[in-house]
């Protein structure tokens, strides 16, 4: 299989002396083109910094990640963010809509951000899926939790991504909307073709993903 991201040696500490924080301890990881990964932790262990890292949200100390064969911290801050746009799609636990557009003008967003031509056939064969064909005219306000995080999910997905990166995608939602809303997404990775990565502090949820890795203290154990 094709190794679609891998980290080299990633170093991310903060602070010095007696109080630094090693957040990301010399990591290096791998994943395969079309893998569902769950990066597992407590709070504290360092999995939201080694999410920001894969995403280019933060630069590293030292190391590298590489996403389709591009060292992306090579890149200047202007060409990282295009090549966030492009290539990562997010799925953040509190959702990040834009509350003055509905559901339609909030999934192809980024793609009108990036100049793309939107493919109708495509984005609404995904709503579709996600079953919100019927809220496309909503507005954030109107819609649940569990509907939110599908139009977040939708939006990711729109732009046909090189991987898709979800930070505790279900945080903010109750048991069985979790587990409605994780199936949803997996389905969806299936069906688009799509490589996930996902962070989450529950061991439930990530028994759903191909591959569980767990992280301690900065360093992937397992």
């Amino acid at each position: 299989m094709e190794t679609i991201l891998k980290t080299v040696d990633l170093v991310k500490y903060y602070g010095d002396g007696e109080s630094q924080v090693r957040a990301i301890d010399h990591t290096s990881i791998q994943v395969e083109n079309g893998e569902f990964v769950a990066i597992v932790g407590r709070s504290g262990s360092g999995k939201s910094t080694l999410l920001h890292m894969l995403g280019g949200l933060d630069r590293p100390d030292s190391g590298e990640v590489i996403i389709g064969g591009e060292n992306i911290f090579s890149l200047k801050d202007e060409q990282l963010a295009v090549f966030r746009r492009r290539k990562i799609g997010f799925i953040f636990q509190d959702f990040n809509l834009i509350p003055a557009l509905n559901v339609w003008e909030n999934i192809v967003l980024p793609l009108g951000l990036d100049g793309k031509k939107v493919n109708q056939k495509f984005v609404l064969d995904i709503i579709d899926h996600i079953g919100l064909a019927e809220k496309l005219k909503a507005l954030p306000s109107q819609l649940s939790g569990g509907q939110k995080q599908r139009v977040a999910i939708a939006r990711a997905l729109a732009s046909r991504p090189a991987i898709i990166l979800a930070d505790e995608p279900t945080g903010n939602l109750d048991s069985k909307t979790e587990m409605e809303v994780i199936s949803i997404l997996k389905r969806c990775v299936r069906k688009y073709g799509q490589t996930l990565v996902m962070i989450t502090h529950d061991e439930t949820i990530a028994q759903m993903a191909d591959r569980v890795m767990i992280i301690e203290d900065g360093k992937v154990v397992r």
